[in-house]
């Protein structure tokens, strides 16, 4: 695009025969040759570049000054005769880029010109490169108001696991100790932590997650979940790496809400189905005594009807005590009577459907430390599932499920349970320890394996599945002889003790 030139004159002549000089080199040239004139092209617009004779009234150097001032960005190039040049440059000074001799030399013309298009471009440039500093200051400032405002905890650190940046909801929460150790701010540790997700991200570069219990400046602990990204300069390298610690907390609570829920309702179904066997057998009794007048039958009724009463009563009593927690209270017991107690809850069921039950449980593996009322309620939990595994086959008519208990190389305690039933795809095999996840439709919770794979866990212990549709499933139960130091003090919700019949 050709550059408007404003050519203010007193010689029109003159001034006609420089345009036509200027205009063959493109430029978009306007003459003016008096004052008013030029004031009123000027009010109306200013060009890229003045050529002017600033002498051809006594308002015009007031007039070209006012223009300079409001817009620097106007080229004005100053030719006069030889004896106002200093004049005109006292007057000017920097303001204008050239000024030119009467008559004019047409190199000096052309430089001056050159000049002007240079400074003009740049100007361009800057104005653009202007724009765009703001642009990215404006990203930058969006950035930062993501960063502060994203409502998870962030934290950026060197190589060193010293933190160099934090958003506003990790300072409120760990405060606002840049330079610290992360293990020190986060967990109040004095060493790094075993398993760090950020090392493992300098280390291959790849975001990792990982699942913590953190403790807040205020003594308050949280469970977080973990995830990492790496921060790469113009080369590539990684330099740091951004932390991203999502509070999940609630959900936790919730998750232990329901099981020790479903553990209350499982213990409850068991006990509650052993009492009224009892009460049944107590009306019976009692029914056959009065009939046979036998006072010794009806006492021992009456005395098995009102046990049975009594212990109905404690469990309401319990139901609505239910909110109290307690710690895991481990006990001693042999492995053997633990593995009977689970058999016989187990058997009845089994026997009812037909599935034949194969047990191997020696009597010299010696004692185990459990909380038997959870451990049990979660082994039964895996051999009821076993059992349903064979109800739900209906290609093979002969189910057995072998219950083995042994000590593997490990000095663990293993529980081997083995059915010949309907088996597990690939999906369900990764999907039937979660929350809520069930293969029964609408006759399971999606609780039972959930809750009994916590269990296991809690204990310090490992469910190992094998399974393939149509040909059954294995799962080995793991156990370590005494309890783990890492679960003295887990915490859970009232348990429910499982009453025989």
């Amino acid at each position: 695009m050709a550059k408007q030139l404003y050519l203010i004159d007193g010689d029109e002549n003159h001034a006609e025969a420089l345009k036509t000089y200027i205009g063959r080199r493109q430029y978009d040239v306007i003459c003016v040759s008096t004052f008013d004139s030029a004031k009123r092209l000027l009010d109306k617009n200013f060009p890229d570049i003045i050529l002017a004779d600033p002498f051809i009234s006594e308002e015009m150097v007031s007039c070209l000054e006012s223009v300079k001032k409001n817009d620097p960005r106007v080229q004005i190039i100053i030719f006069s005769q030889k004896d106002k040049l200093d004049t005109a440059m006292d007057i000017f000074g920097s303001s204008a880029i050239h000024y030119l001799e009467l008559p004019l030399n047409s190199k000096a013309l052309d430089l001056a010109l050159t000049a002007a298009c240079i400074i003009i471009s740049m100007n361009k440039k800057v104005s653009q490169y202007s724009q765009k500093l703001v642009d990215f200051q404006n990203e930058q400032n969006l950035l930062n108001q993501l960063f502060e405002e994203v409502p998870c905890y962030i934290s950026v650190q060197d190589r060193n696991l010293r933190i160099t940046a934090a958003n506003k909801k990790f300072k409120y929460h760990f405060g606002n100790q840049i330079g610290g150790y992360c293990f020190e701010i986060y967990k109040h540790r004095t060493s790094q932590c075993h398993e760090c997700p950020v090392v493992a991200t300098f280390q291959d570069g790849k975001s990792h997650s990982t699942e913590e219990i953190v403790t807040s400046k205020f003594g308050k602990q949280y469970n977080v979940l973990t995830r990492t990204a790496p921060i790469r300069n113009e080369k590539g390298e990684i330099t740091q790496v951004m932390e991203m610690s999502t509070n999940i907390t609630q959900i936790r609570q919730l998750q232990d809400h329901l099981v020790s829920l479903g553990l209350m309702l499982g213990s409850m179904s068991h006990g509650v189905k052993g009492m009224l066997t009892a009460l049944d057998g107590g009306i019976y009794q009692l029914e056959t005594g009065l009939a046979k007048k036998d006072d010794d039958r009806v006492f021992k009724a009456s005395e098995q009807i009102k046990t049975m009463a009594d212990k109905i009563k404690n469990m309401v009593l319990e139901i609505l005590y239910y909110a109290k927690s307690r710690e895991l209270q481990y006990e001693e017991m042999t492995v053997a009577a633990l593995a009977r107690n689970v058999v016989s809850n187990v058997k009845p069921m089994a026997e009812k459907h037909g599935v034949n039950l194969d047990i191997a449980i020696p009597e010299t593996l010696g004692n185990i430390d459990v909380d038997p009322k959870w451990m049990e309620a979660s082994l039964v939990n895996f051999l009821e599932n076993a059992v349903d595994a064979c109800v739900s086959d209906r290609d093979n008519k002969d189910h057995c499920i072998k219950f083995q208990v042994s000590k593997n190389s490990k000095n663990q305690i293993c529980f081997t349970i083995s059915d010949n039933g309907i088996g597990m795809d690939t999906e369900t095999k990764n999907k039937m320890f979660t929350l809520f996840f069930t293969s029964k439709g609408s006759q399971g919770t999606g609780l039972g394996l959930f809750i009994a794979h916590r269990v296991i866990k809690y204990h310090g212990g490992i469910v190992d599945v094998e399974s393939e549709q149509g040909k059954g499933s294995q799962f080995c139960i793991c156990l370590p002889f005494q309890k783990p130091d890492s679960t003295k003090n887990v915490e859970f919700p009232v348990v429910f003790p499982r009453v025989n019949g």
